[in-house]
């Protein structure tokens, strides 16, 4: 993460939010000859203590002997280059602004016959960001499907020992000066989510 401490001040809980909320991002393992990683949807407990988690049965990850093992899930949000330009005063440089947080701990296997239990817990989660569409369950699939295809993966899940968000959003800067940095966002963004950030840049005295 970031080491100014000025981009570390949010609190656990809007950092346990955050990720709640996108439930997505990289897990990373230590592997024989080098880093693992993973892309994955996962579901974060309210108190941001464990995580669920599947992978296929063929990726690296999943197929690891010595579990559990040292993990982090990094989950990012909105992003953008930041042009010296935007802030309206001399000697400035380049930079990044993003919003970034990062969950450390231990993965564990589980048994696999909690695998039905944690797709629907999963796609529950999402579902319900739908409505009113009607919720997809998994009761929904032709008999024998379902357990054909859960086969092919493995749950997991990931005790936490901590985490931490980087909220990268210029508060390095003067008010003014930042502000100026989020117009340039909403006009000229080079990122994800760009009017997100711009926001948050906004609101971030």
């Amino acid at each position: 993460m970031h080491p100014n401490p000025a981009f570390r001040t949010e609190e656990t809980a809007r950092n346990i939010g955050f990720a709640r909320d996108r439930a997505f991002g990289t897990l990373a393992v230590n592997g024989d000859d080098g880093p693992l990683t993973a892309h994955i949807p996962f579901l974060l407990d309210e108190d941001g203590k464990t995580a669920e988690l599947h992978l296929v049965r063929s990726n690296p990850i999943a197929r690891l002997k010595d579990l559990p093992v040292p993990c982090v899930i990094t989950t990012l949000g909105p992003d953008s280059y930041i042009s010296p330009d935007w802030y309206g005063v001399v000697d400035q440089v380049p930079t990044w602004n993003y919003v970034a947080v990062r969950l450390r701990g231990h993965l564990h296997p589980m048994p696999t016959t909690d695998m039905h239990a944690v797709l629907d817990r999963l796609s529950d989660h999402f579902e319900t960001l739908l409505l009113p569409k009607m919720p997809w369950t998994t009761t929904k699939m032709t008999d024998g499907v379902m357990e054909k295809m859960m086969r092919m993966i493995l749950p997991f899940k990931m005790e936490i020992t901590s985490i931490e968000g980087t909220w990268k959003l210029g508060q390095n800067k003067p008010d003014e000066v930042r502000r100026k940095a989020a117009d340039g966002v909403a006009a000229f963004g080079q990122g994800q989510e760009i009017a997100t950030l711009a926001a948050l840049m906004r609101g971030a005295d």
